[in-house]
């Protein structure tokens, strides 16, 4: 008979919780998030991911430009509400 091991948590779903934490409720200017954060690893898309569980907005700030910041989702998974 053969045991399988327990599943591991996605990597993913991790970072995508750190990001969270690291725009933390005041945002961040865009170009900030995509230097640390966008990555072409097909493994590792932390940004894309966001994105897609409509985690994080964009938007524009007066004298910052393109802005980034939690949505009320983000803010509930990030427990920053």
């Amino acid at each position: 008979r053969m045991t399988h091991a327990p599943t591991s948590p996605d990597p993913v779903d991790a970072l995508v919780l750190d990001l969270l934490a690291w725009i933390s409720h005041d945002g961040r200017p865009y170009a900030e998030v995509m230097e640390a954060w966008r990555t072409s690893c097909p493994r590792l898309p932390v940004w894309e991911e966001a994105n897609l569980r409509g985690l994080i907005e964009q938007g524009s700030r007066t004298g910052v430009g393109r802005w980034v910041s939690l949505s009320a989702e983000g803010r509930r998974c990030a427990r920053i509400a």
